[in-house]
């Protein structure tokens, strides 16, 4: 089953219940460097904007406090991507939410995640690792830095980030998907799939989940093939 026909309604509130359903793409994967650069800011979330709730299926990390760390990538090959989160609490005048337990998730280069595999959902069973997931807690400004790679792409889905955010106390806030800029000049362009290119790559305009629009979940992305890409996304969480 692709994940194209995952249903948007599936909205989770808390990361307790993982849902399983679809697979990933499986293409090897061989990391390029082209040098090419890119300089792309997404019309992006504003700084107390909230964004839209997302599925958090099909597969959330099944126990997020145990991957309280920066550098995400355990081993996984691929363009470096410094990820920067900024969270402002809609509920207080926009001020920096400090305290704020983050949990990012993404696909490999491959399309595969960790955690899950072995089935048709997806093929390459990856159940005993943990990569590209971790947490960090927003500091007096609102933020946190995780160390990663730019995501791969999968049959159905635009590349994307998953992002759970919960208070102090562990309580949901907030889940949503961050998406990526597209078109030429992009770091998605520069980065072209990785080895198995772009053809069958499914846009942020057609993906079911960001179908209806993009704009509050858009980050800015610029950097190069060459020395890596940073990425920044912006969000208002009704704390």
């Amino acid at each position: 089953m692709e994940r194209k026909h995952f249903l948007k309604s599936l909205l989770m509130g808390t990361a307790s219940v993982p849902v399983l359903l679809s697979a990933c793409s499986k293409d090897a994967v061989t990391p390029t460097s082209t040098g090419t650069t890119t300089g792309t800011t997404g019309t992006g979330s504003g700084s107390c904007t909230v964004a839209p709730t997302e599925t958090e299926g099909p597969f959330p990390t099944k126990v997020p406090s145990s991957y309280v760390r920066s550098d995400i990538r355990d081993g996984k090959t691929g363009y470096q991507l410094d990820i920067a989160i900024n969270l402002t609490n809609s509920n207080s005048s926009c001020a920096a939410l400090a305290g704020a337990l983050v949990d990012i998730w993404h696909c490999d280069a491959e399309g595969n995640y960790s955690e899950y595999g072995g089935t048709g959902m997806q093929a390459t069973n990856y159940q005993s690792v943990h990569f590209l997931r971790g947490r960090q807690v927003t500091d007096a400004n609102g933020q946190v830095k995780f160390t990663s790679i730019f995501p791969g792409w999968y049959s159905g889905r635009a590349t994307h980030i998953h992002v759970h955010v919960y208070s102090a106390t562990g309580t949901s806030l907030k889940v949503t998907q961050i998406a990526f800029p597209e078109g030429t000049g992009t770091a998605l362009a520069a980065v072209n799939g990785y080895a198995k290119g772009l053809n069958g790559y499914t846009s942020n305009a057609t993906d079911n989940v960001f179908s209806d629009g993009v704009a509050q979940e858009l980050a800015t992305v610029t950097g190069s093939t060459a020395v890596g890409f940073q990425l920044t996304f912006s969000m208002g969480v009704p704390a």
